[in-house]
């Protein structure tokens, strides 16, 4: 019976002397300790611990129980409520054994615990040794930090592969527990939290760095997890949303460790590293931009420690600020077909905090003003939810209205030159249609959409990629806008006038644009004459006719009045 191999093993230890102890002993105690929880003794075990006269069999041994404990702990939860007494039983021997064991080795056999588990069992199990662990690591006297660390971060890395829940239905039935043991980690980390702001409120110059670095670093994971792509909005029917109520301790902790602000304003590129691998170093690298995207996310959209936030800086460099952070979520969420609209509601939030026609062009020299509206060409290009193409086509807009005229003019040709869309490129040939209609009605004169600066935007508008061979149908948008464009130029700007510098430029206009495109459509009606995809080629004759007949009206009228 095991109860009774038990008790011959521990009568033969209670005679030798703690230093006396063999390996084989501990097996011996493991196993016959198991046998009893496996069979339902869990009550007779419980007695044998909490006898004084084996307390130091049980201080150097016990923690070699932790394993089945856990595995039978976990089984009894999932039978009926018949077994809930040697539950309770197996919860008071892991409660002993947290009061009686060798902290350092009880540590160990926690931590071996969580790492093993996977899937579905991760929560529970998890939820299960927080606080023994939390318990055991404040008995902890050396390498406490250390500890607590690796503590943190074992536990997210197990949480990190579990599907983070979206939908109201998904977050209520919490089917993993992921929702609620994200709490308990926070709750579990608050008395090492406390013990930082302690010592800092001792002494301005706190060096003990440790523990608040292990805190950070947890606090980064979460942000990356489950933050990053949680359902943050309050839900009706859920008095508090989870994580939400996550998001809002985590913010706290930054703050109570005085890194909130530090990470708001971290450009993570200036970060050292400590990695000699250039794989890890990546690695960290992109985990860290994740992460303070997402906490960018959190205080700005979000409104999450917004309080803290200081309102002495400039909407531009807020913009510029988070342009980094603008540009990592639309890599996250947009191009790889996420619900979300993180990016464009972090976006939207510093660009209405501006003036039209207030940013200075000089901002285009930062890299991360170039890159974020190509990504949002790629989003309205490449994404299949049209909530998104939609949302990314608004902000492009609102980027481009911020921007004074230079800005506008080197965004267009920035945008004419890489979007490699039809679509988009007759969006921008508007654009300048529009810039220029202001140019020419507005009291002053503006440089950069007129004479030689709209000349050499021109040239990118007005010509046909491969001359007379080029595909009419698939860039039917961007040709119907140029041509558009130059029937508005024509019509708009005498050629005594002059302002658009249009009339310098026409033969070089009829060459590279007007010439081939007469070409082209001549061979693309005999190709397309039998399809229903003639009708665009059809229209793009009749603007092209329009736009010639018009040409030849204003270089007639203009011949007449200098003779």
């Amino acid at each position: 019976m095991a109860v009774d191999e038990l008790q011959a093993i521990i009568q033969r230890c209670q005679i030798l002397e703690e230093s006396d102890f063999r390996g084989e002993d501990f097996n011996l105690f493991q196993v016959a300790g198991q046998k009893c929880l496996e069979d339902g003794y869990a009550a007779q075990l419980l007695e044998v611990i909490q006898n004084e006269k084996n307390k130091v069999i049980i201080k150097n041994m016990g923690w070699n129980l932790i394993s089945p404990l856990v595995r039978c702990i976990l089984a009894y939860k999932q039978e009926d409520d018949k077994r809930d007494d040697k539950r309770e039983h197996c919860l008071k021997i892991l409660d002993q054994l947290v009061q009686l064991c060798n902290p350092k080795e009880l540590f160990l056999g926690l931590l071996e615990q969580i790492e093993q588990t996977s899937g579905e069992k991760v929560c529970p199990t998890v939820m299960l040794l927080l606080q023994p662990l939390q318990t055991v690591l404040l008995k902890l006297q050396n390498k406490k930090a250390y500890s607590v660390g690796l503590s943190l971060a074992m536990i997210m890395n197990q949480l990190t592969p579990l599907p983070v829940p979206y939908t109201k239905q998904q977050i209520q039935e919490d089917k993993l527990g992921l929702c609620q043991c994200c709490n308990a980690v926070v709750d579990f980390a608050k008395p090492f939290v406390n013990e930082v702001v302690k010592n800092m409120e001792k002494s301005s110059e706190y060096n003990d760095m440790e523990l608040k670095e292990e805190l950070l670093k947890f606090c980064m994971k979460s942000l990356k997890y489950p933050l990053l792509t949680a359902q943050l909005e309050q839900l009706e029917g859920i008095e508090e949303q989870p994580f939400r109520h996550f998001a809002t301790e985590i913010i706290d902790i930054l703050q109570d460790i005085r890194e909130l602000m530090p990470l708001v304003f971290l450009h993570h590129k200036g970060k050292r590293s400590y990695w000699e691998n250039q794989e890890f170093e990546d690695i960290e690298r992109k985990n860290s931009a994740d992460s303070l995207a997402c906490l960018s996310y959190l205080m700005f959209v979000q409104h999450f420690g917004i309080n803290c936030f200081p309102m002495v800086f400039s909407p531009s460099y807020l913009l510029q600020c988070n342009m980094t952070h603008i540009e990592v979520l639309v890599v996250v969420f947009c191009l790889f077909a996420s619900f979300f609209s993180h990016p464009q509601d972090l976006f939207e939030n510093c660009l209405l905090r501006m003036e039209d026609n207030s940013l200075l062009h000089q901002y285009l020299e930062f890299r991360d003003f170039i890159n974020v509206p190509q990504d949002l060409v790629k989003v309205m290009t490449l994404c299949p939810i049209e909530h998104l193409r939609k949302k990314s086509l608004n902000m492009l807009q609102l980027f481009i209205d911020k921007f004074d005229a230079e800005g506008k003019y080197t965004l267009f040709r920035c945008l004419l030159k890489t979007s490699n869309h039809a679509g988009v490129e007759g969006y921008i040939i508007q654009k300048i249609k529009d810039q220029i209609h202001l140019s020419l009605t507005k009291a002053h004169d503006n440089v950069w959409f007129t004479r030689h600066h709209l000349i050499s935007l021109l040239d990118l508008v007005l010509f046909l990629p491969e001359g007379a061979e080029t595909d009419l149908l698939q860039n039917s948008d961007r040709i119907m806008a140029s041509l558009n464009l130059l029937r508005y130029l024509v019509i708009k700007d005498c050629e005594s006038d002059n302002q658009t510098g249009v009339w310098t430029t026409l033969a070089k206009i009829e060459k590279n644009f007007l010439k081939p495109l007469h070409v082209g459509l001549n061979m693309s009606k005999a190709h397309y004459e039998l399809c229903s995809y003639s009708e665009p080629l059809e229209t793009e004759n009749c603007v092209l006719a329009r736009v010639e007949e018009l040409i030849e009206v204003k270089v007639k009228a203009a011949m007449d009045e200098n003779i």
